[in-house]
């Protein structure tokens, strides 16, 4: 299983998205689960390498290069979510589905 976290302010609107993201790669039959921290997780998080990908929400992309060095060290790619990709509705779903499909490591 391929695990993702999202990085957001509260942790609040990420933990539906990472809810309905999960949701959404179920349906299509893939093994990815998607969750969600508060920005004041997101680097102990990466420091600890338990997942695949971080995703940064775009309320927090100001701490993004703070994290993506966190991600350097643990040899994890960090990535902003563009704004379009965040929105609870299937569309934004889908987007923010298609970019964990792209941004993942394949090993």
């Amino acid at each position: 299983m391929k695990k993702v976290l999202i990085i957001c302010a509260a942790g609040m609107s990420s933990s539906l998205m990472a809810k309905k993201t999960t949701e959404f790669f179920k349906a299509k039959g893939q093994d990815i689960e998607v969750d969600a921290v508060s920005a004041n997780e997101g680097s102990k998080m990466i420091e600890k390498g338990d997942f695949d990908l971080f995703l940064v929400s775009p309320q927090t992309k100001m701490y993004y290069q703070k994290l993506k060095e966190a991600g350097e060290r643990v040899g994890k790619p960090v990535v902003n979510v563009p704004p379009q990709a965040y929105v609870p509705i299937p569309m934004g779903v889908e987007k923010l589905g298609n970019l964990i499909l792209q941004e993942l490591p394949n090993k």
